[in-house]
């Protein structure tokens, strides 16, 4: 019987742990006055955020410490890579999306992968939080987390960076495009 424990080998944690380190050490002004040691202490004693992390990296998402909750004393970590993680792309909205189609299905939801991976996806607020740090998604775009206004309506808002400016913009959300993906957040 296959375990669903969601925890990773020694080897796989190991490599996860050294491959945060090495990108936390190199982006300093994504968390400014952060200790890693504390990181790393916290990461220790939550297999299954850490497991949730490996996903994120696995897909192409580069997770970074982007904030310190005081109030939870969480570290909020951020997909950080340059363009939308290439492991999750051509996926429509969600399931009543997917379902909506008539042809042409693409092989998941936004949603469900997210949830599947054990994160969030990136609210509107959280993308321009993530867009202060750097230049991401300039030739690429990720879905947001989307108001339910919105998505009552059947759209889905996305984000990407153009002409020197971050831009919010909205498809149908049955739609799905091979450059767009969706970033996530998950607290530690």
């Amino acid at each position: 019987m296959k375990s669903t424990k969601k925890e990773l080998a020694p080897k796989q944690r190991e490599e996860l742990l050294a491959t945060l380190k090495a990108r936390f050490e190199k982006n300093p002004n994504r968390h400014k006055g952060l200790d890693w040691a504390k990181v790393q202490a916290r990461l220790a004693a939550d297999a299954e955020k850490l497991w949730s992390l490996n996903e994120m990296e696995r897909t192409g998402g580069e997770p970074d410490v982007v904030e310190h909750d005081k109030k939870t004393a969480e570290y909020v970590f951020y997909d950080c890579s340059a363009q939308s993680p290439k492991g999750r792309t051509s996926l429509c909205y969600d399931r009543e999306a997917l379902e909506s189609r008539k042809e042409f299905k693409p092989k998941n939801t936004v949603t469900d992968l997210a949830a599947a991976m054990g994160i969030e996806l990136l609210t509107e607020e959280e993308y321009f939080a993530l867009q202060k740090l750097g230049e991401f998604d300039t030739k690429s775009s990720s879905w947001m987390k989307t108001p339910a206004d919105i998505r009552e309506l059947g759209g889905a808002i996305y984000g990407d960076r153009r002409y020197g400016r971050v831009f919010v913009g909205h498809n149908g959300a049955e739609s799905y495009y091979a450059g767009r993906g969706f970033r996530g957040s998950l607290r530690v």
